[in-house]
């Protein structure tokens, strides 16, 4: 094989660092920005937060020493005591600083971050179960048993499946044991935890009523045997069934809908999520004017004592980190500067389309693909897909992502386009105001829209419900 030497020419795109930071910080969120900030300011040492200036001229006014001119009258007393006595320490050396209750300081923690975790409902139940006397053996039998408990406070296995997982730990163990032990953690709180079925559990949260209550009795029998009956709205076969009037089952129906039909979601506690719009959207002389919040990022700039102590003719090793330092500080700035620029181009060009939604709501929502955007600000459709992921807008009817405002389109009778999104809201308008006992179907609701020139199938209009997680017709009809 022979060796030789040949030229090509060709073009080749490649990404700077520079340019791969900026798309980095564009599709980075609100959290994510924050963090890379973080890091950025303590890794580099030419980045600094810009510090407001009515602080700085705080810090520089002079101290104003106050003279006590104070008479003695004879030795070792005077004749007016001074407001505050020389000491070696100050009150802070001693005693922790409280923070005020009506102190707005930035610096103030929040009071929800100094909270403990979130209980669970698992906890809920091993704290009764400590202060419940047990036996050792009755007390391994019931964290078994409440160890078999989901979120919702329903048994994932029933009592036999209990009681044959625990014949390993105890040689003579019956079956009646595990059911008495079961039958304590049934009364635990909250009312029906540990429930086999739905039966069960609202069965033990009506056990749990004073006999006193009206229609207790009617309820128990409607729950343990005729709960099928009451699912399907069979009006008829149970007042045939309970021998009841009308007003008498909607009574006993009413006191049903009281229980709880998942108890161990009052118990679940959560961790608050919060979201930081990165945009506030507000109307000024009858205009909608975007402007960025301030808090999602602070203001950076270059530290001037670093950045002065830079020579030019300076190649030593030192120098040359803090060049390279002041570089990167640059670069970091500009990407900086470059998304708040494309975000706020990005948001006054959704507002502007989408003027109907802030004036009128989901309703006026107007169709709009990202390729809309990108051609109106002259980016390309992936830079717009970046800012809207993960960017959130503060406007009068609510906090939306970006995203939430493009929508396919359908056409309409008059050759028009109406978006989906606006759709959707037709549907949840016109089955929020149905009639219970005679909800619309798929196919009434595509009548209506076709009514109104909205050209919609009926299969869509299930896609849409589904969607949003509404019930069938069939499912949505209530009788009692």
């Amino acid at each position: 094989m022979k060796q030789s030497l040949h030229l090509r020419q060709g073009l080749q795109l490649s990404m700077t660092p520079q340019l791969q930071q900026a798309i980095k910080l564009l599709q980075m969120s609100t959290l994510d920005l924050q963090q890379e900030i973080q890091q950025a300011l303590e890794s580099n040492m030419m980045l600094e937060v810009e510090e407001d200036s009515g602080v700085q001229a705080l810090d520089a006014l002079p101290d104003k020493k106050t003279e006590h001119t104070d008479s003695v009258t004879s030795e070792g007393s005077q004749t007016d005591i001074p407001d505050e006595l020389p000491i070696d320490s100050s009150w802070d050396d001693i005693y922790e600083t409280v923070l005020e209750s009506g102190a707005h300081s930035s610096d103030t923690v929040e009071f929800e971050s100094q909270r403990s975790n979130a209980s669970t409902l698992l906890d809920h139940l091993l704290w009764q179960l400590e202060l419940t006397r047990f036996s050792e053996r009755d007390h391994a039998i019931a964290v078994t048993i409440i160890d078999s408990i989901n979120e919702d406070g329903y048994l994932i296995s029933i009592p036999e499946d209990i009681f044959q997982s625990l014949q390993n730990q105890f040689d003579d163990l019956d079956v009646e044991e595990v059911n008495a032990v079961l039958h304590r953690i049934q009364h635990f709180d909250p009312a029906g935890v540990a429930a086999v079925d739905l039966s069960d559990c609202l069965r033990l949260q009506l056990q749990q009523l004073p006999e006193s209550t009206p229609y207790r009795d009617e309820a128990l029998l409607i729950v343990s045997q005729y709960l099928d009956l009451l699912a399907t709205h069979e009006q008829s076969k149970l007042m045939r069934k309970l021998g009841l009037t009308e007003r008498q089952l909607n009574s006993v129906v009413a006191l049903i809908r009281t229980l709880e039909p998942k108890p161990g979601a009052r118990i679940q506690e959560t961790d608050s999520e919060y979201v930081i719009p990165d945009v506030y959207v507000v109307k000024q002389s009858g205009r909608w004017q975007v402007n960025l919040n301030p808090d999602i990022a602070p203001k950076l700039r270059i530290n001037p004592f670093y950045s002065a102590m830079i020579k030019r003719a300076d190649n030593s090793k030192d120098n040359v980190c803090m060049k390279d330092h002041l570089q990167e500080a640059r670069w970091f700035i500009k990407s900086l500067h470059s998304r708040n620029d494309t975000l706020l181009r990005v948001a006054r060009s959704i507002v502007e389309k989408q003027s109907g939604f802030l004036e009128h709501g989901s309703v006026a929502m107007k169709p709009m693909v990202l390729r809309d955007i990108a051609e109106e600000l002259e980016l390309h459709e992936s830079t717009i897909s970046r800012v809207t992921t993960q960017k959130f807008m503060h406007t009068p009817n609510g906090i939306f992502e970006f995203k939430y405002f493009f929508s396919s389109h359908v056409s309409t009778e008059g050759g028009g386009e109406c978006s989906s999104t606006a759709i959707r809201a037709i549907i949840k308008e016109l089955i929020g105001n149905e009639d219970p006992a005679k909800p619309l179907s798929d196919s009434r609701i595509a009548d209506f829209l076709n009514e109104k020139g909205i050209n919609v199938a009926r299969r869509t209009i299930a896609k849409y419900r589904e969607a949003m997680f509404i019930a069938s017709s069939s499912q949505r009809k209530r009788i009692l």
